[in-house]
């Protein structure tokens, strides 16, 4: 007797999400509570369980198809999964014989690879089957195939003239296009970033921050707080906690419209950015202002983990009163960044170059920063983003304000 897999319940408000990946495939062995199926929702992905153990029956939906809360995606079967899918049942031996080696490459090595990673796979050319997965269960992420395609011997290209034969149409000169539906996260992140274009008005303020006590600091300290804390020491405990100390005094750039009221917070609930083989994912760090820098960095370091793995909670990146948002790990110089509404403001960090500035009437070289603010200028005044960012920078020139809260 077959055993139903429904869609579980995703969460507070989230009636659909879509399926993002088969982990199990028909006629595989299943262990119950083993992940079956990934589900993207609007903001994480949530794995599916299976109810029981038995042997992976039919799909009942196919990767990229809309799937609401209760709905049926497939069955288990009872068996031990032990013959692997008695190979679609009953072709003659000879016509099996002749289906398989082509069958095999195409259909199970592309049916374990999520949508991303199948179009990294196509854009970068590398073959899945010589790539070591790095995610979950051994899963391959995109980053394994970025890292892949990175280290192809030159000799590579040589062996692309293969494919020609199939690429019938040379009148296209070669040139390809290729549709892929966006994910739910995806069209989530951009549907959100357009409201908050039409409905905040957005401005950003800039400043810069000498880095060389923060530098210094972590140069001095970081062997000895990675050997009591369990955790690197990286630069985001520093700005968490200095942008902390600016908030209470700019109270408004920790607040938010709500209607025709201002909602002030008097906690401060700091949302990260963090890398996620799906996109960028905004968890929040809880009261960080209650925080030392070692639980900042141990929470930072736990929310990066477990957004590669995929294994955020959906009510972690709920709330959040101010984000911070660091592009300069990829290596951006400036940008302007968008509000993650309700909040009404974010703070961008970019990388740290060195600089000639002037100190005491000399000009030397000092390793630079810029920040940048944006905010929702309906409740924050420039007065008071100035002012928050030169509390920041404050901040971080002299760490020392951190201990005693100046």
């Amino acid at each position: 007797m077959a055993t139903e897999i429904l869609v579980p319940v995703l969460g507070e408000s989230i009636t659909e999400a879509t399926l993002g990946e088969w982990l199990k495939q028909p006629g595989e062995a299943v262990a119950a509570d083993e992940p079956i199926a990934s589900l993207e929702t609007d903001k994480v992905s949530v794995e599916v369980p299976a109810p029981v153990a038995g042997v992976m029956g039919a799909h009942a939906v196919a990767v990229g198809d809309t799937v609401n809360v209760g709905a049926l995606i497939g069955t288990i079967e009872a068996g031990d999964g032990a013959a692997p899918a008695p190979a679609a049942a009953a072709p003659a031996p000879a016509a099996a014989a002749q289906q398989a080696p082509a069958a095999e490459p195409a259909g199970e090595a592309a049916a374990a690879l999520s949508p991303a990673v199948r179009r990294a796979v196509l854009e970068h050319g590398v073959d899945p089957a010589t790539i070591t997965g790095t995610g979950r269960d051994g899963r391959i992420t995109k980053e394994d195939v970025v890292a892949a395609a990175s280290s192809k011997p030159a000799t590579a290209p040589a062996a692309t003239p293969a494919p020609a034969p199939a690429a019938a149409p040379a009148s296209t000169g070669g040139r390809k296009e290729e549709r892929v539906r966006m994910t739910r996260l995806r069209q989530t992140v951009a549907r959100r970033l357009k409201d908050a274009q039409n409905t905040a008005a957005l401005l950003t303020t800039f400043n810069d921050v000498d880095m060389t006590a923060v530098i210094e600091a972590r140069t001095k300290y970081k062997d000895l707080f990675e050997k009591k804390h369990g955790v690197r020491l990286g630069f985001m405990g520093f700005f968490v906690k200095a942008a902390c100390m600016a908030l209470k005094d700019i109270p408004a750039v920790n607040g938010q419209i709500d209607g025709d009221e201002i909602v002030y917070h008097d906690y401060a609930d700091i949302s990260v950015a963090v890398s996620a083989p799906q996109g960028l994912v905004v968890p929040v760090i809880r009261d960080a202002d209650q925080m030392s820098v070692a639980q900042v960095e141990k929470t930072i370091g736990d929310f990066g983990k477990r957004a590669k793995d995929g294994t955020l909670k959906m009510e972690e990146m709920k709330g959040g009163t101010f984000t911070i948002s660091n592009g300069g790990v990829f290596g951006s110089l400036m940008s302007t960044p968008i509000i993650n509404p309700p909040q009404s403001a974010v703070l961008g960090l970019h990388r740290i170059e060195d600089r000639p500035v002037v100190r005491d009437g000399q000009i030397v070289i000092r390793p630079m920063m810029y920040l940048a603010l944006s905010y929702d200028h309906r409740l924050i005044d420039g007065r008071e983003a100035v002012t928050f960012l030169v509390a920041l920078k404050n901040a971080i020139e002299d760490p020392t304000r951190l201990l005693i809260d100046l």
